[in-house]
């Protein structure tokens, strides 16, 4: 009797195992009342903390977990790797994100990240006290959105290439930690910010550094940066010494995309902090 009972909680452990991994690579999403995700574990940790990526304009999540080193770069951290993928927004045909742009949008995608999220925690059994909620341009975007909007939503947050458009929000909901990048010769999502027209539409991208300056007023932490760093042709400066939350904000020489060795530097930074917190 205790065998066959030992069998049958062998069966019950195997079933909700495969229940877990039912889903996630890059054929198989794991669906959720508002939208999709793919995500790739990492092999015998108990609990991983998540690195959430947003893609940008017309991309997909599934690119996040079928590109090999992106996945072994986060997976050997620790971290379950999450390709979150946009719907269609407002006007056009592809994926996006709904940001705050003045366009009509068709998702609400703050809800949809805090479904995703909870999905994830209970499927895969992730640690909910680390989750980094990061982007690549209008996914950047988003990222500084939600956290604005929900800054409960993640424990940090890591955006490339994309921040507030305007009309900027006067203020957010609470302060964060936040890690911005950003390309001195980016074109696309221009440091200064840019007005311009798509099918019809006005649009204005913000000026970055004048975003900041809403969550340093958040955060508390409006006077000069704690440290200024040059190093490898790139400029780094840290908020640290804030009333609550931090911010860490890189410049790099390049352009709109993302510099070598991102994903490390960002969860560098993401470990550290929260040893100082």
């Amino acid at each position: 009797m205790i065998r066959w009972a030992s069998l049958t909680c062998l069966a019950m452990t195997l079933a909700s195992s495969a229940f877990a991994q039912s889903c996630g690579d890059p054929e198989t999403p794991c669906d959720i009342d508002s939208g999709s995700y793919h995500i790739a574990v990492p092999d015998g940790v108990e609990k991983p903390g998540a690195f959430i990526f947003l893609h940008g304009s017309n991309g997909h999540g599934r690119s996040a977990v079928k590109n090999k080193g992106f996945v072994k770069r986060v997976n050997d951290r620790g971290y379950a790797l999450i390709g979150a993928t946009g719907a269609p927004q407002g006007i056009g045909n592809g994926r996006d994100w709904g940001v705050n742009d003045g366009l009509p949008d068709d998702r609400d995608d703050v809800a949809y990240m805090n479904a995703v999220i909870d999905d994830a925690v209970a499927r895969f059994n992730l640690d909910r006290d680390r989750i980094v909620l990061t982007g690549f341009s209008r996914g950047g975007s988003m990222v500084w959105d939600i956290a604005c909007a929900a800054p409960d939503t993640a424990t940090a947050y890591a955006a490339v290439a994309g921040a507030f458009w305007e009309p900027f929000e006067p203020t957010c909901a609470g302060p964060i930690d936040l890690h911005h990048t950003h390309g001195f010769k980016d074109r696309m999502v221009p440091l200064e910010g840019r007005q311009g027209v798509w099918k019809g539409f006005e649009f204005h991208q913000g000026n970055v550094m004048k975003a900041l300056d809403i969550w340093r007023d958040v955060n508390g932490c409006v006077g000069r940066a704690d440290t200024s760093v040059t190093e490898d042709g790139s400029w780094r400066k840290t908020w640290s010494g804030c009333t609550e939350g931090s911010i860490s904000m890189t410049i790099w020489p390049g352009g709109h995309g993302l510099p070598k060795g991102w994903s490390n530097t960002v969860l560098d930074w993401f470990e550290d902090d929260k040893k100082g917190s």
